[in-house]
Formats: structure tokens, C-alpha cells, sequence
């Protein structure tokens, strides 16, 4: 059961533990596999990345590059490779880039970082109560961009004369250097950090304090996960098990009573050819009766499903949910 645009808007996630929530302990340079060659994990739960100037009509626009399409790009822009970033072409969900001769990136399409940011818990948390996203896509604006020789990079816009990403906390011009705030969740059993860039779901934009970029939805394909789509797939619990002590603690509802990150659940890791930055999310809800029990791994909540124990969101077969979430995990436990 997909979930209906104007649902997902106002309840679709706090995917990244957006509006300042508490999080788990960050990986840090130290303990952390990190999977992104440019990035430094650092101890107060954020990332430093390589800033790259770029160039929107006549506004100078700032951004990063995460993955790239292919091994070469990848060491070219020291990021993670993702295949399947290539399926993306010739949809919506790529916008094509130029390259200036002096090396600067030409965008058709930027973002307006100016809209007021809107978030207000529902009573029990989650859903939400009002969401409006604080930084809003051009028309044409899409995160993943095509260069000129057909590779395609996961290239989110952070800044622009009409502002910065809200994540940013350092942005430094001089030094070419990013600093962006990380959230937790889990891939294949294991504890994860990710940056959250961007969604397609406007709702989620504002819940996570990111990017509303429509167009990421042309990516192909919905409950699409493998090397022939440009998604893979991620399980967001709606009413998990909460309490701050709690160890099985998990989910959008705890999450929104300001209790920690949601802790996703993400199906793959960047070292891994079915990886994608895109997540195809998959709203999760408990069946009644089931006693909520932390959960790391997505084969096993795929599990869960087909036993009836689990439900897509607020009811009906599980699924997709209709929209994407960029989100590259930078580094693992």
C-alpha cells in the first residue's frame, strides 16, 4: 500500500532524526570503518567534506559529492561508487550538468534555502502536527547530476546566496570545507552513520530538516532494490518501542518524542553493488497484538512481514511508501 501524497507530506518520517533530535553515539575516526574517501567522522556526530564550488545562473552555488557512478569518478571526486546511480538516467531524477573550463560545475537548477522551517510533533509524537521543509528545490533541481562524458554524482547543493542547508554547521568558503550533521541508524546488523540530504516527500523534507526535491521521485523504481533500479531500500518503524533506557528502542514515534535518532533500518552498505544513496523508504508498522523489538537488519523485517507481523503504514501490505530519501551512509561501527 503506497501512501497518499498529502499523508505523506504531513506523516511520512523523521528519517534522520531531523528537528534537533538526541542521537546515538557517533562513529569517529577512530572506530569507524568510513566509507566516503573525503570524509572525516568527527566525535560531535558530524562529517567534514570536501566543499566544491559550482555556479547556478549568476549564483555561486556550494556542494558536495558523495557517490559517484562509477570506480574512476569515484577516485576522481574521493567518494563512494554506486552503480546503480546510472539507472537514474535520462529520468527527471538527473539533472544534466556543464563543466566551465576553469573546472566549475554549471547547475540548471539550484535551491531556495529561504522558506521558514516548520515542524510540530503530534501528541503522541508521531505524526507530526505541521511540517514545512525550510529549503525548497528549483523546478528541475535534483541532487544526482549527470556530467558531461554520462557519469552520474550524487551532488547536493548546501549553499547559495539565499542561504545554507540548516545540517551545515561550518561552512568554510576559504578552506573549501563542509561540516554536516549525521544520524544513526543500521545496515546489514551493523550500526551506520549517514548524512540526509534531501527527499522527494515534502513532509519528509521538513521532518528531516533537508532539501524538498520532487524530482528525486522519477528515479526508477519503487520497491525497485535491485542493480536494475537506482534505489535501494530502507524500513522506518511508526511505532516502535520507546523510553530513552529502553535497548529495544526504536522508531518515528520515539524519535519525535525527542528520545534519539529513529534508528532505520538500511538494506545495504556502500561497499556492496545493490548500495544507493536513494533510499526507497518503507514505513513500518507493528501489527496489533506484536511487541515491538529493536531491529537491524531489513532482510529480517522483510521477514516479519510476510509472517503478518509487520504492516506497511498506517495499514495494508508491506511496501513502499511512495518516496525517496537521500541519504549516503558515511561510515559504519
Amino acid at each position: 500500500m503506497r501512501v497518499p501524497p498529502l499523508l505523506g507530506a504531513l506523516t511520512a518520517v523523521v528519517l534522520t532524526g531531523g528537528i534537533g533530535l538526541a542521537t546515538a553515539g557517533a562513529a569517529t575516526g577512530d572506530s569507524a570503518k568510513v566509507f566516503v574517501p573525503s570524509a572525516t567522522v568527527n566525535a560531535d556526530h558530524t562529517v567534514t567534506l570536501p566543499l566544491h564550488r559550482g555556479r547556478s545562473g549568476d549564483q555561486t552555488v556550494w556542494f558536495v559529492v558523495t557517490e559517484a557512478s562509477d570506480s574512476a569518478h569515484a577516485a576522481t571526486w574521493r567518494a563512494s561508487v554506486s552503480q546503480k546511480l546510472r539507472n537514474a538516467l535520462g529520468t527527471d531524477a538527473v539533472q544534466k550538468v556543464t563543466v566551465d573550463r576553469d573546472g566549475t560545475v554549471v547547475f540548471p537548477a539550484t535551491v531556495d534555502f529561504g522558506p521558514q522551517h516548520v515542524v510540530a510533533p503530534g501528541p503522541s509524537g508521531f505524526p507530526p502536527a505541521a511540517a514545512a521543509p525550510g529549503a525548497v528545490g528549483e523546478p528541475g533541481y535534483s541532487p544526482l547530476v549527470e556530467l558531461p562524458d554520462g557519469a552520474v554524482l550524487n551532488a547536493p547543493q548546501l549553499a547559495n546566496s539565499t542561504g545554507r542547508a540548516d545540517k551545515v554547521t561550518v561552512l568554510d568558503v576559504a578552506g573549501r570545507t563542509v561540516r554536516y550533521e549525521l544520524t544513526d541508524g543500521f545496515a546489514r546488523g551493523n550500526a551506520v552513520v549517514y548524512a540526509s540530504t534531501d527527499s522527494s516527500d515534502a513532509g519528509a523534507a521538513a521532518i528531516e530538516d533537508v532539501t524538498f526535491a520532487p524530482a528525486l521521485n522519477a528515479a526508477p523504481f519503487a520497491d525497485g532494490d535491485g542493480t536494475d533500479s537506482a534505489r535501494a531500500s530502507l524500513a522506518a518503524f511508526t511505532n516502535g518501542r520507546t523510553g530513552v533506557g529502553d535497548p529495544d528502542r526504536q522508531g518515528l514515534n520515539s524519535a519525535l518524542l525527542g528520545e534519539g535518532s529513529p534508528l532505520n533500518v538500511l538494506a545495504w552498505t556502500p561497499n556492496q553493488g545493490r548500495y544507493s544513496p536513494l533510499w526507497d523508504v518503507h514505513l513500518t508498522t507493528w501489527a496489533p497484538g506484536q511487541t515491538p523489538t529493536l531491529q537491524t537488519e531489513f532482510t529480517r523485517i522483510a521477514d516479519l512481514a510476510k509472517a503478518g507481523l509487520v504492516t506497511a503504514f498506517p495499514s495494508g501490505p508491506w511496501g513502499a511508501s511512495g518516496f525517496i530519501v537521500n541519504c549516503p551512509i558515511i561510515a559504519q561501527h
